[in-house]
């Protein structure tokens, strides 16, 4: 099996609490950057998605704390989408210290909304595929 997509990110000093250590709501921040990343390399842009008049929406996030990150550490952030049927999707994230240690866990129920109609559409993995020059990062 494929390692699973991945960027690095720093933390910066100004992301941390005054415990000095990651705040919560950026942990969500790294794993959008890695999902928008994702996609990226797929070959598909924002602007991609709008032009087809749909945009991807989270529907549930969960975020399992494992250890502390401190300012100047150095962690993959780690992204694979799990296709099922019907209109949603998963998307299960890794948050890794280079020394391997797991710092948090993301997984997440996601869809793709018809801007105009406000619904989901039938299909996500499809609109994915349709604009995708490497669908294979996508796991399709």
């Amino acid at each position: 099996m494929a390692e699973p997509f991945s960027v690095t990110v720093v933390v910066r000093g100004y992301e941390t609490d005054t415990q000095g250590h990651l705040n919560q709501a950026v942990y969500l921040q790294y794993a959008e950057h890695a999902r928008w990343s994702l996609l990226q390399r797929a070959g598909i842009r924002q602007t991609d998605l709008l032009g087809k008049g749909v945009g991807p929406v989270a529907l549930e996030v969960t975020v399992r704390y494992r250890r502390e990150l401190r300012a100047g550490d150095e962690v993959a952030v780690t992204c694979a989408f799990v296709w099922g049927e019907g209109k949603t999707f998963r998307i299960e994230q890794t948050i890794r210290k280079a020394d391997g240690t797991v710092a948090a866990e993301v997984s997440g129920v996601g869809g793709l909304m018809d801007l105009a109609e406000r619904r989901l559409v039938a299909d996500p993995r499809e609109y994915f595929r349709s604009l995708a020059d490497a669908s294979e990062v996508l796991g399709l």
